[in-house]
């Protein structure tokens, strides 16, 4: 641990937080984890409260926290941390709405902390090494294919499904992360979002791009796959068929794969943030949300078979 440890808060104690959070920053020397917030979940061996107030009045020596709750919620407890002077780390997505996020970044810059929207697939081992592909060749087309069960990545969890829940965008975010990071900049000329007819929130959606410079993307998310999973974008260029798979974990070119390591997203995102508090800067982008806010904007609702668990 480095002399001068960031003391974080992790705020909204479930599944992601036991799974990537905790782990990240147990083994980051950068962080000395002090205290939690949550309504249901405790985390061992450090203070515990019920709310991010309780903690924040409980513990004035915190320098950050970690926002994990949904993003429904997010908004106001990011507004009490940021108001309080800590830095923010903001799971993603970063908030329900472009225009919170917006005015969150602005508190950051007049309290003098840093904010840290945290596209996790970003920084999945293959992204880097695809994106400078990518700026070596000529594009002509992408595709985008991300497909996967909500059944068992989200069991039970019903804000989701509600409004601000983002449905199927939930992991589609994921790879607009990764495309707005690695492709020219684009946008949306058509949308279709299935609704089932019992939920507010999309189980899939179909939708298209053009570029900057009018190349074609397409888009297709689903939130019924069965079997196995799918996180791919494909890209067509003058130096041959681009496969970015897993997520963001493995690279394939000619469907040769020059590129395929262990995932290490949250240790990377943990380590962006020290680097950001200790410059004492913000890091924002709000490309992919507003992918996902155009998309709602621009996109025809239609429904489908109702969903049940």
């Amino acid at each position: 641990m480095t002399s001068n440890p960031i003391k974080l808060g992790i705020v909204g104690v479930g599944k992601i937080v036991r799974d990537q959070h905790l782990p990240a920053v147990a083994k980051d020397g950068d962080y000395l984890l002090a205290a939690a917030a949550s309504r249901h979940g405790k985390v061992d061996g450090i203070a515990n409260y019920p709310t991010i107030e309780a903690m924040l009045a409980a513990e004035p020596g915190l320098d950050a926290v970690s926002l994990c709750m949904p993003p429904q919620f997010r908004y106001d407890a990011a507004r009490t941390a940021l108001e309080a002077k800590k830095h923010v780390f903001l799971e993603k997505p970063p908030g329900a709405t472009v225009s919170e996020v917006e005015h969150l970044r602005a508190l950051a810059d007049k309290n003098g902390v840093s904010l840290f929207a945290s596209w996790h697939s970003r920084y999945a081992p293959a992204v880097e090494a695809a994106r400078s592909f990518l700026a070596s060749a000529k594009l002509t087309s992408a595709a985008i294919n991300w497909k996967e069960d909500v059944r068992r990545w989200h069991p039970n969890q019903e804000w989701i499904w509600e409004p601000g829940g983002f449905g199927v965008f939930d992991p589609g975010i994921n790879a607009l992360s990764i495309a707005t990071h690695m492709l020219p900049p684009m946008f949306i000329t058509s949308a279709v979002l299935d609704f089932p007819e019992n939920r507010a929130a999309p189980v899939a959606a179909h939708v298209a791009f053009r570029t900057s410079n009018g190349l074609p993307v397409t888009m297709e998310l689903d939130w019924l796959q069965t079997g196995p999973q799918s996180w791919d974008i494909l890209a067509e260029t003058d130096k041959g068929k681009m496969v970015l798979s897993g997520g963001g974990a493995k690279l394939a070119l000619d469907g040769k794969v020059i590129h395929d390591e262990p995932e290490a997203e949250y240790p990377m995102l943990y380590k962006r943030f020290a680097e950001i508090v200790r410059a004492g800067i913000s890091d924002v982008d709000l490309a992919p949300l507003q992918h996902v806010a155009d998309a709602f904007m621009l996109g025809k609702r239609n429904v489908v078979e109702a969903f049940f668990d």
